[in-house]
């Protein structure tokens, strides 16, 4: 009896070890076939979600195949993260392993775009740049309106060296995040000072519009993956999410990136 155990976990041992062996060969295969499409300076982080990766292979249907590339340069920003999210996707296990899988029909496509402060700060001509939670003050908790296009919840607060004058003084702004399309807009609605209320700088009215305006640009969102259209913009740690939602879509591994 305690040989046949010992037999049946040596090959639950081993199914187990090449599930795995499996599931990350195919993995790089993936990801070798998404910086090429991508046109990409390293390989993709590429993560199978889901046990046993046979079972989904041999059905031909994988529960979330997850993608996660850092340091993308953007035209019009700088290095991006960006990240897509697979759930349900469709493809024979042939093509998967061996990597020639290239258009993939998907149930749920989730892709976004995260622009961290140091990188949003370059993009706006402020180095020091912080970017941090909404001010919980707002009553609709929308974080305003301004702009047009879509608000999203949460907008943003963004902390900043910037020339007020003859002087450079370190400012808040509360900045609402608009969807335009597939663009996003920052706009700086309002000075903020804290939570307590108190202001520790004073602008001069008369420079208020041009200082809330280096706080204030537009975003072209074409690295979003796939070229997905973007639903919804949001504050999260020290970044700027840009994020899209598709769902019964088929993507094409060769186009990661659209012009």
């Amino acid at each position: 009896m305690r040989k046949l155990i010992i037999g049946i976990l040596l090959v639950v041992g081993l199914a187990v070890v090449v599930d795995f062996g499996s599931a990350a060969y195919a993995e790089y295969r993936l990801s070798r076939e998404m910086r090429e499409g991508g046109q990409l300076d390293a390989d993709p982080a590429v993560t199978i979600h889901g046990f046993p990766f046979l079972t989904q292979a041999w059905g031909g249907k994988y529960d979330n195949i997850e993608f996660r590339a850092q340091g993308v340069e953007s035209d019009l920003v700088g290095e991006v993260t960006i990240e897509a999210d697979l759930e349900g996707a469709h493809a024979p296990a042939s093509e998967v392993i061996d990597g020639t899988v290239q258009a993939v029909p998907v149930d749920k496509l989730s892709g976004r775009m995260m622009i961290d402060a140091t990188v949003l700060g370059q993009f706006l001509g402020i180095p020091d740049l912080q970017v941090s939670a909404p001010p919980a003050d707002k009553s609709d908790g929308t974080g305003g309106s301004g702009g047009s296009g879509m608000p999203t919840a949460g907008g943003v607060v963004l902390t900043g060296t910037v020339p007020i004058g003859p002087i450079d003084t370190e400012v808040s702004v509360q900045a609402d995040l608009v969807l335009d399309g597939s663009r996003v807009q920052i706009v700086a609605s309002d000075f903020y000072f804290g939570p307590e209320g108190n202001a520790d700088f004073t602008i001069p009215p008369d420079l208020a519009p041009s200082v809330l305006g280096l706080f204030t640009r537009t975003i072209e969102t074409t690295e979003i993956p796939f070229g997905i259209i973007p639903t919804q913009v949001y504050a999260e740690g020290s970044q700027i999410v840009i994020e899209g939602v598709g769902e019964n879509v088929v993507v094409d591994l060769q186009e990661l990136r659209k012009s």
